[in-house]
């Protein structure tokens, strides 16, 4: 059941050099599988949607996430931020998917990709860098600058000292939202590494039965626990806090009176 044997170590990746640069291709393995699910599930969905038929269950279940994405862009961000939506959308159903691979029983050397912290900190980046493409568009770049000064309402007696924290505010989100999806998992991995461990106890017969039958069993319920409870809040809450980091793109829009701006196309 575990992938990690007695004499591995959690944490290390198997890597290969290609011109003189280092990949992880239990990352890339993982991600690519992950990657192709996502691809081929949301290509089968929308094969499938026709206009006056009724939807099947899968159908319903994707179509009751989008909307439900859909709201909360609404809510928190802008009713015409619609390409907020499929970024969300596909962020979450990707990790989602990344993560319940881990139920699997692969073997090495597959690990979820979401146990890399260079694929975290690699999908924080890219959200990060489009709301900051998204404040400078929606607000221009004195409005974007502006955010900075925050508290807005204050006078600039108070809002001078806190520029310098609101950049390191902004600079820490994606290394903050990457190191708690990859915590989260990497700590799934590290106790089926131990769990491992106790089912490797022991050299008697009656050692390897005793430790081994409660290793097997732990093992069983940690993995339900983590791939289908952790891995999914780990993945909305991933998804959440970008829609919440787009909502922040537009602080002060409002006071600042920069509607002048091109608003974004919504999505349908």
């Amino acid at each position: 059941m575990s992938r990690l044997l007695a004499d591995e170590t959690p944490g290390t990746h198997a890597t290969v050099q290609v011109l003189g640069l280092t990949f992880n291709y239990q990352t890339l393995i993982s991600s690519l599988i992950a990657v192709t699910i996502t691809i081929v599930f949301g290509l089968l969905v929308a094969s499938r949607v026709r206009t006056g038929t009724a939807p099947g269950k899968v159908q319903m279940v994707f179509e009751l996430f989008l909307n439900y994405v859909r709201r909360m862009v609404g809510d928190t961000v802008s009713d015409q931020a619609g390409f907020v939506i499929p970024i969300a959308a596909t962020i979450g159903f990707y990790i989602l998917v990344a993560n319940w691979l881990d139920f699997l029983p692969l073997q090495k050397p597959i690990e979820p990709a979401t146990s890399d912290l260079n694929q975290t900190l690699a999908m924080a980046l890219v959200v990060i860098l489009v709301v900051q493409w998204y404040s400078v568009h929606v607000q221009g770049w004195r409005g974007y600058l502006r955010r900075f000064t925050k508290p807005l309402e204050a006078s600039w007696w108070i809002r001078g000292p806190f520029i310098i924290l609101n950049v390191v505010e902004e600079l820490v989100k994606p290394i903050t939202l990457s190191l708690r999806l990859f915590g989260n998992i990497f700590a799934g991995v590290v106790m089926i590494y131990l769990l491992g461990q106790l089912f490797a106890a022991g050299s008697a017969f009656i050692s390897k039965t005793l430790f081994g039958g409660v290793a097997v069993a732990l093992m069983l319920v940690w993995k339900f626990f983590d791939v289908f409870f952790v891995g999914t809040i780990q993945a909305f809450i991933f998804m959440l806090l970008s829609i919440i980091y787009f909502g922040h793109a537009r602080e002060g829009l409002e006071e600042e009176g920069h509607h002048a701006a091109q608003p974004m196309p919504a999505t349908t």
